[in-house]
């Protein structure tokens, strides 16, 4: 069995009004939230992905499918509980993770270690193991234009 093994994750959602912005489980005040099934919290997704991945357990639609009504509106920090869970029974522990939130808008600055530290509580890790950045893309693509987030992910998970 391999010791270390790394995984990447990405996810996007649109902007829409009407809903709430979450990221790394941080409510952040802001007139237009991300649309999806669950909680939309792109940034959490893909740190999930991004951890199935390393352990070679697929993604989140394999274990969270968004036709499922049981995940309708779910938090998605207990979404990744449940992943945290299932790296445990694989006898993996996260490592580390490096996450970045592509937004041209709000700035997400003053909310990055409220996201860092709930990531790292529910990873079961020290916040200097999880770094979260956030960039805009210069006006340009869909979240450059305000139309979506996007997040990428990097994972490393180790041997128990």
């Amino acid at each position: 069995m391999q010791g270390v093994r790394v995984g990447h994750g990405y996810d996007v959602h649109r902007l829409t009004e009407g809903r709430r912005l979450i990221l790394g489980g941080v409510d952040v005040p802001w007139e237009r939230g991300l649309l999806g099934h669950s909680d939309a919290d792109v940034l959490t997704h893909a740190v999930m992905d991004a951890l199935l991945g390393a352990a070679g357990l697929g993604d989140i639609g394999r274990h969270f499918p968004d036709n499922d009504p049981a995940y309708a509106g779910a938090d998605s920090l207990r979404l990744l509980e449940h992943v945290v869970g299932l790296l445990r029974e694989q006898g993996y522990c996260v490592g580390n993770v490096d996450a970045t939130v592509l937004a041209q808008r709000p700035k997400l600055a003053p909310h990055i270690p409220g996201m860092r530290d709930n990531l790292a509580r529910v990873m079961g890790v020290d916040p200097g193991q999880v770094n979260v950045k956030a960039t805009t893309e210069e006006g340009l693509g869909f979240t450059g234009s305000g139309e979506g987030m996007a997040a990428h992910a990097v994972a490393l998970i180790e041997r128990i």
